[in-house]
């Protein structure tokens, strides 16, 4: 266990942590040269396709240091993206060490901050690491300054190194070997053993990937599942190199995955304890935080046959991304799906993108949303999920909406817009303290519905990425809201329908308008959108019919022989559209996510 050193590489958004990992799995020869490729260890489709880690990843190395000493170096590549904290997160409860990458051209982000802080709160020993410096850009002094003045260090203690070129990189070895503190377990102990992560394999099930914090994991050993108290028997077990590489057993400290037979994804919970049957051990370890859902949506399958297709699917997609959660609901236009929740709208493109990619799962996404109180005039507390489970407005006494203390953090240029931006979405400002001398924290009360949506992409846009952002809920509170409805040719699109504050109503049906008008494809028919609270129309656009031209064989002759053709179509037309049906494409329901 001495030369085991377990660490992650944590880091903002592209300041080159997967391009650093390519350096270290080259240095340590872990991979040989036709097994390489650049961000080797982003094996998603989607990951390559947009250039950004999704899902964290494990790798064993083995590495001789300069004392002639052997050492095990288990590396997780973690995500940068505000919407896969979850996965950092994880990462870090496994590891007792942190590459703290900061990119020399951009300086410290938003994420640096947040990730040092998720370390720091584990006791991790942080190594910072200062990337790209081969850059013409670098601003190599002002950057360490700025490394100081977070961390504490001295400058001695920052690396400097190039993950484009593996400058560097070999100190970055010797520091991971000579900082990096052991992990601390017994042998002897029972087996204690924490699940960070699991996949699904169509042929082999469940494959858990585990942290052994006590005692050892034989093949063959008959082992228990601490929370859900099912048994099983270890057919494999073994370390992560590029590939799944059977041991015998795996002992404290290390880092593997077991196989065994695990069929449904429901008994592999991520943050569980994996133990021994025959010696078992008297406490779980403390598993992972639960996770808060940012952006509720709900998601139906297109053919309404495929929801126990869509159920496992979730379930599976589930075991690889924990921070996804799910529950049945209906709608009266899509029937049967799931309510899911989603850590902002890119997670939420991801998932949509991988039930299609990976199970071949065509789904519409609804508009996103949150849960009300609604109190009804016989007295009587009804939770309303959906904007299609409101009562008649007759029947409402009052609707309460979920609130919270959102606490922003951000650098003091960009005050003015982040307040601007919370005043907006009708927050209610309590306090604001200097952290620092140009750090300033702000705490608001706003109500959830007004953070699902979009806010925290422009709280990174106008704060270019500084910003970040905690809340927690604080009850609910009494609100003017009205049921926004959308009809196409007279008939409402419940999945469009969404809970608005009253005064918001009428520029947000407008709007609403006016976008599906660019996105629904024009038919044989016109197509009258409108946007609707209650009986009462505030909004509507029109798609014009797409005319053929009738006229185009009459030649010559008086026009009594044209007006005969133009008033046959009219005819024609008028019995369409009685009968016309809107095809609205999946585009339309996530343009709405996107609107300004």
């Amino acid at each position: 266990m001495k030369r085991i050193r377990n660490f992650c590489i944590i880091a903002h958004i592209d300041h080159g942590k997967s391009t650093l990992a390519d350096r270290l799995l080259e240095k340590t020869h872990t991979l040989n040269q036709r097994e390489m490729q650049a961000q080797v260890l982003d094996d998603m489709d989607l990951e390559r396709e947009k250039g950004i880690t999704i899902k964290s990843h494990a790798i064993q190395m083995e590495y001789t240091a300069s004392d002639g000493e052997k050492y095990i170096l288990n590396l997780i590549d973690t995500p940068g993206h505000v919407d896969f904290s979850y996965e950092v997160s994880r990462a870090i409860a496994s590891c007792e060490g942190a590459l703290l990458v900061v990119d020399a051209t951009q300086g410290i982000q938003a994420q640096t901050i947040s990730n040092l802080y998720l370390a720091l709160g584990n006791d991790l020993e942080i190594i910072p690491v200062l990337n790209k410096i081969d850059m013409e850009s670098a601003m190599i002094d002002e950057v360490k300054d700025q490394i100081v003045d977070l961390i504490g260090c001295s400058h001695d203690d920052i690396l400097c190194a190039s993950g484009k070129t593996g400058e560097g990189v070999d100190s970055i070895l010797e520091a991971i070997v000579s900082r990096i503190p052991a992990p601390k377990g017994e042998d002897d102990a029972p087996l204690q053993a924490l699940i960070f992560d699991s996949v699904f394999n169509p042929f082999r099930g469940v494959i858990a990937y585990f942290r052994v914090f006590n005692g050892k994991i034989r093949t063959g050993e008959h082992v228990k599942f601490f929370n859900t108290g099912n048994e099983y028997d270890a057919d494999e077990v073994g370390v992560l190199k590029l590939k799944l590489s059977p041991r015998d057993e795996i002992c404290a400290g290390d880092v593997g995955y077991i196989c065994s037979g695990i069929k449904t994804s429901r008994d592999v919970k991520v943050g569980d304890t994996i133990t021994s049957v025959a010696r078992p051990c008297t406490e779980a370890i403390a598993g992972f935080e639960d996770v808060k859902p940012m952006v509720f949506a709900g998601v139906y399958p297109v053919e309404a046959d495929r929801y126990e297709d869509l159920r496992a699917s979730l379930e599976k997609l589930q075991l690889n991304d924990a921070s996804l959660s799910f529950e049945p609901e209906s709608s009266l236009a899509l029937g049967f799906g799931f309510r899911c929740g989603f850590l902002g709208l890119l997670h939420m493109e991801i998932i949509q993108e991988r039930l299609y990619r990976e199970f071949d799962m065509d789904v519409i996404t609804t508009v996103p949303n949150v849960s009300y109180k609604v109190t009804t005039t016989s007295g009587d507390e009804l939770e309303v999920h959906n904007p299609s489970g409101l009562p008649e407005v007759t029947k409402i006494a009052k609707i309460e909406e979920p609130y919270i203390l959102a606490q922003v953090i951000t650098k003091a240029e960009f005050l003015g817009n982040v307040l601007k931006l919370c005043i907006d979405k009708r927050g209610v400002m309590k306090n604001q303290t200097y952290i620092t001398q140009d750090r300033v924290e702000v705490n608001f009360e706003m109500p959830l519905s007004e953070i699902v949506f979009d806010f925290y992409d422009k709280l990174k846009s106008i704060s270019k990425g500084y910003a970040s952002f905690d809340y927690h809920r604080t009850g609910y509170q009494l609100s003017r809201l009205a049921k926004l409805d959308i009809l196409l040719n007279g008939e409402p699109v419940d999945a469009l329908s969404s809970l608005t504050y009253a005064d918001h109503a009428y520029d947000f049906g407008r709007k609403m308008c006016e976008k599906l008008k660019e996105l629904i494809p024009r038919q044989q028919f016109d197509i009258a959108i409108q946007a609707a609270i209650g009986s009462k129309i505030i909004a509507r656009e029109t798609v014009k019919a797409v005319r053929k031209d009738v006229t185009a064989k009459c030649y010559g002759g008086d026009i009594t022989r044209k007006r005969k053709l133009l008033e046959k179509q009219k005819a024609g037309k008028k019995r369409m559209r009685q009968i016309g049906q809107v095809q609205v494409p999946q585009s339309a329901f996530l343009a709405v996510l996107k609107m300004d």
